[in-house]
């Protein structure tokens, strides 16, 4: 017997919480602007971060749910700096995949700073392509899915300096996505954070950098802020009218 799937349009997986919220936070809002529902998927609870806890960290990303608007938000807590490529782990990444059955699903880009950034993307790729087998079985609460594939993976830009193959126009979605990265306050700059240990990302000149970057992104598109995306393959025109119908720079 295979169990009903809760089929929503975007599901957005990170390795640790505020992954997604750093990266395409922006992006998710517009889409959920759009009509349509996002699920984001946490694979770890970040629980080797120097600032915060596990347990403080999963209260702050029910918080970035509450404030994005997710319509779930999962924690599969496959281990933080455990993100290996092994069967169990795959499995669950393809479990949640076939559950939520996305058109698109957002991803750690493959070459990053962070190690578990890119054992995150690999995991997710290929989950994504593994999760349309229909001899590859798996079980959602104990109930056998049936296979799915999405149509379009796309890795959203972390700390290095990628090249974007398309920039999402996100002047009118951004200050509410910094909402939701704030949400994550044991992670970033505070007024009171005196005497915690420095990290990259609770410098204050961080989240500077994050608007200096969205700047940057949406003059390139002519607009105030953009988020970059790479491709996982290649997108298919299918209505040319409606593909450029928005804003371009020559």
């Amino acid at each position: 017997m295979e169990r009903s799937s809760e089929k929503v349009y975007a599901l957005a997986f990170g390795a640790h919480p505020d992954d997604v919220e750093l990266s395409c936070g922006a992006t998710l809002l517009k889409i959920i602007g759009e009509g349509k529902n996002v699920v984001v998927c946490d694979l770890t609870r970040g629980e080797l971060g120097t600032l915060g806890s596990p347990e403080n960290r999963q209260i702050e990303a029910e918080k970035a749910k509450e404030i994005m608007g997710y319509s779930s938000r999962i924690s599969l807590d496959l281990g933080d700096g455990k993100l290996f490529y092994n069967e169990p782990n795959l499995l669950q990444i393809i479990s949640v995949i076939r559950q939520f059955r996305p058109e698109v699903v957002f991803s750690n880009p493959p070459d990053e700073r962070h190690p578990d950034h890119m054992k995150a993307s690999r995991l997710v790729s290929e989950a994504v392509y593994y999760a349309g087998l229909k001899q590859l079985e798996t079980t959602w609460h104990g109930i056998t899915q049936a296979p799915f594939r999405p149509r379009h993976l796309l890795f959203y830009i972390q700390f290095k300096h990628l090249e974007p193959d398309f920039i999402v126009d996100i002047s009118e979605t951004f200050a509410t996505s910094r909402k939701g990265i704030l949400a994550f306050g044991s992670q970033f700059y505070r007024e009171d954070c005196a005497g915690e240990p420095e990290t990259l990302i609770n410098r204050k000149e961080f989240l500077t950098s994050l608007e200096a970057r969205a700047r940057y992104l949406g003059e390139q598109i002519g607009v105030m802020y953009g988020e970059g995306m790479l491709l996982h393959g290649k997108m298919a025109v299918n209505n040319f009218s409606t593909l450029f119908s928005g804003n371009s720079v020559m």
